[in-house]
């Protein structure tokens, strides 16, 4: 690809950066229900379809039969917690059930490093087993397992990585702006701007049921000053997530990173050709799209549940990729030091 249009969608995507972050600051809780339940699974589907024919960057494209059950797992346990919680906690109180979870992110997080640069098979499957044996290290990192690297560590951290590798290999002075930009939203949406916000009290009642709102108190309550979980009123807890500074400034920067990761996706499609796909495929593809914003505009709820086991699934799809693109800025940014010395 040349140069010139290397710049061009670099350019481009300094204006998506801009533009999710000012909307970000103006309806938080409204971009984001629209991006996760209309974009999102647009870019769940394609990019699953993608990473498919690219043999998911792991050496057998058998490995990630792993990963997808590992996804269908998680779903199970969470759409128990949420549906029939009572039967769930036969099993597993919720401490156990969070360490569950952490443990089957951790396996799969750590397999996929054995499935993107192991060639040989037993070695590969010597290394699971030796990542099922190590699950009791994800106890020390519950909350990041859990709670951070399939939300904001995936949107946000990576998407700043796949940028930033992007811009060494085009050497593209503009692509560097763009992951500076990238960087520096979320402190803006921190502390710059003030309290101002549109949030009708529809995008309230959806995003409480979306149950994403975990996520916002457990940063509110967890980071940030405000009484701990223990002690605090309902009236007290929707102040914090829904109206307080903090909260807000949270909410701006969950949407922020969710729909730029999805606009960023978008923008490539030239570089990433996602669209070139077998015709029966894409008709799938697209009806598949078409169902989940039916789902999500008919039951909330029950769209919101289907698009867990979409996001869920291709995040854990992607994590080959994710190391492969950890190696590629590696390698870049030694072969810039060893030349300069």
């Amino acid at each position: 690809m040349s140069a010139s249009t290397v710049n061009r969608l670099d350019i481009i995507n300094i204006g998506l950066v801009l533009f999710s972050c000012a909307l970000a600051f103006v309806i938080p809780f409204q971009l984001f229900l629209f991006a996760y339940g209309i974009l999102g699974p647009l870019h769940y589907l394609t990019e699953i379809s993608w990473l498919h024919d690219k043999n998911y960057y792991a050496q057998s494209n058998r490995d990630v039969i792993l990963l997808v059950v590992l996804s269908l797992m998680l779903t199970v346990i969470y759409l128990l917690g949420v549906n029939n919680p009572e039967l769930l906690k036969r099993y597993f109180d919720n401490e156990e059930s969070a360490r569950l979870s952490g443990h089957l992110t951790f396996i799969a997080f750590a397999s996929a490093l054995f499935f993107a640069f192991i060639k040989k098979p037993v070695i590969r499957w010597t290394g699971v087993v030796c990542a099922i044996l190590l699950t009791v290290v994800s106890d020390y990192f519950l909350i990041f397992f859990t709670v951070f690297l399939p939300t904001l560590v995936h949107v946000f951290v990576f998407t700043s990585l796949f940028m930033l590798y992007g811009a060494l290999k085009s050497k593209s002075n503009v692509g560097y702006l763009s992951v500076a930009l990238h960087l520096l939203c979320p402190f803006l949406l921190f502390y710059l701007f003030p309290m101002d916000h549109f949030l009708s009290s529809l995008g309230r009642e959806q995003y409480i049921k979306s149950d994403f709102a975990v996520l916002n108190k457990f940063l509110v309550f967890k980071y940030f000053q405000g009484p701990e979980l223990g002690q605090i009123t309902q009236d007290n807890m929707l102040y914090q997530v829904y109206d307080s500074k903090i909260g807000l400034a949270i909410m701006r920067f969950i949407a922020f990173a969710y729909t730029y990761h999805y606009l960023n996706w978008f923008s490539k499609t030239d570089i990433i050709r996602w669209h070139k796909v077998p015709k029966a495929r894409f008709v799938v593809v697209i009806v598949g799209w078409l169902i989940s914003i039916v789902l999500y505009s008919i039951n909330f709820r029950v769209g919101f549940q289907w698009l867990f086991l979409l996001s869920f699934m291709h995040v854990m799809l992607e994590f080959p990729l994710n190391y492969v693109s950890f190696m590629g800025i590696f390698s870049e940014m030694r072969a810039r030091l060893f030349k300069s010395a």
